[in-house]
């Protein structure tokens, strides 16, 4: 059951959230943490069992290394250890689905993928490693562990932060009128990103990705990798919005995970704006740790690209995903010498762009090889600048390219933000609920009319 499905949206959302708020103060937790198992028991038993199982050996785990810590670093290690192996199996395995023999034992069917496993994989391994450095102690309470990793309006794309800001926004939450508003405004911003936006992109790069590509004229293979990159962008970040919405609803206030990367003036502001705290995951847990234990400049910068290169991996268990990483990687460190430069100023969003659609290229392909022969497209190899599908395509998406485009930027915040006329501001505020309403019933008659807004470019 998605955010985006008609079932969750009319269904499961409006009865949870009445229940949750009926629920006594004491229990909260409890009903909060059944509602997210019964959630999870929409995608099957298997997944739930799965799951279930899941959070209790972690849970086992960082409570076995708290309590040997004091003892020695030798006798903590064995329960973390063990623990960490486990999460990175699990990860690989189920990502890549090349244990069979793993998914016969568990009596799984072929193609069972248990949903957010990316996302809660990182928040477990995080709280195991702070555990284990000492940064915080282990949680006693099985229920607040269990809500860390499964909680429902977090479990399909975090946002994953640390343990200890995550009992912060448990602790702080409050629930009233003025959050439900935000929490439905929220929700339904992100539900009109990914039913408006992403899945009307995502027919276009479908439309390009099913012809071969040595038959694919410049342009046309530029239409289909933009598609892509801003199908992307709006499928996760309008995902991410839906569940922080749904937090909001709760009394939850999490961060958002997207601050309109596309078209930044530099390619390290868009790496910090794209997928946030999944790549301050990384930058905390990978890249500081292991730069701060040498002393060469020059090592520090290839465990910068590296790091992205795993980050490349976590996004697509791919060779040509670790390559789409580490191209992002060695680009940060490249625009870090030439930050002075006169160039970067000038041509700063192009650039940017180019090198963010061209990269993506390699995370779009299955293999390295598929990526260079998308590209050769890309840059006229075909000997064909256009063609008649260009001419199709540009007549049925120039539009939405460039209302999407227009949308995945900041301009129309930062034009309410910096305007002067407060009546401006006052209608805007005003509208807000009708325009929600609108947005809510076009998405329904959408999803209706389609079956189901489930098109996705990454398993995560």
């Amino acid at each position: 059951m998605e955010y985006s499905s008609l079932l969750f949206i009319y269904g499961f959302f409006p009865v949870s959230l009445a229940l949750y708020h009926i629920t006594p103060k004491k229990l909260k937790d409890v009903s909060l943490l059944i509602l997210s198992m019964i959630f999870c028991a929409f995608f099957g038993v298997r997944y739930l069992v799965c799951i279930a199982a899941y959070v209790l050996f972690n849970y086992t785990a960082a409570r076995l290394t708290d309590k040997l810590r004091k003892r020695g670093a030798v006798v903590c290690f064995i329960p973390f250890a063990l623990c960490m192996m486990f999460d990175i199996f699990a990860l690989f395995a189920f990502r890549t689905e090349r244990f069979p023999v793993m998914y016969r034992a568990l009596r799984l069917h072929e193609g069972f993928f248990p949903v957010g496993i990316s996302l809660f994989t990182l928040s477990a391994l995080g709280y195991l490693i702070d555990v284990y450095n000492g940064r915080i102690r282990s949680e006693k309470s099985l229920v607040r562990y269990s809500l860390y990793i499964m909680m429902f309006p977090r479990l399909l794309m975090g946002p994953v932060v640390r343990y200890d800001t995550f009992t912060r926004i448990m602790d702080s939450r409050r629930s009233g009128i003025d959050e439900l508003g935000k929490g439905l405004t929220v929700f339904i911003k992100g539900l009109a990103k990914k039913v408006l936006a992403a899945d009307t992109l995502y027919a276009l790069y479908i439309a390009v990705d099913s012809y071969d590509t040595r038959e694919l004229s410049a342009v046309t293979a530029w239409l289909g990798i933009t598609a892509y990159v801003l199908c992307l962008y709006f499928t996760l970040s309008g995902v991410a919005d839906m569940g922080v919405g749904i937090g909001y609803c709760f009394g939850f206030r999490f961060p958002q995970s997207f601050n309109y990367p596309m078209f930044s003036s530099r390619i390290r502001y868009f790496a910090a704006k794209w997928h946030v705290q999944v790549i301050h995951w990384f930058r905390s847990y990978i890249t500081k740790p292991f730069t701060s234990s040498v002393n060469s400049r020059y090592i520090g910068k290839l465990i910068f690209i590296g790091a992205w290169a795993l980050a490349g991996c976590w996004y697509s268990f791919t060779v040509s995903g670790a390559l789409w990483g580490a191209l992002m990687g060695t680009a940060i460190v490249i625009e870090g010498k030439l930050r002075k430069s006169r160039m970067l100023k000038a041509t700063g969003i192009i650039y940017t762009y180019l090198l963010v659609t061209v990269f993506a290229v390699f995370l779009a392909s299955g293999t390295v090889g598929s990526g260079f022969g998308y590209l050769l497209a890309m840059i006229g190899g075909n000997r064909s600048l256009t063609d008649d599908l260009t001419l199709y395509l540009l007549r049925s998406y120039l539009v939405v390219l460039l209302v999407t485009m227009y949308a995945s930027t900041d301009l129309f915040r930062n034009m309410l933000l910096r305007s002067r006329r407060l009546l401006l501001r006052k209608v805007f505020m005003a509208a807000t609920p009708a325009v929600m309403v609108l947005l809510l019933a076009i998405c329904t008659a959408l999803i209706s009319s389609s079956g189901s807004s489930e098109m996705l470019l990454l398993r995560l």
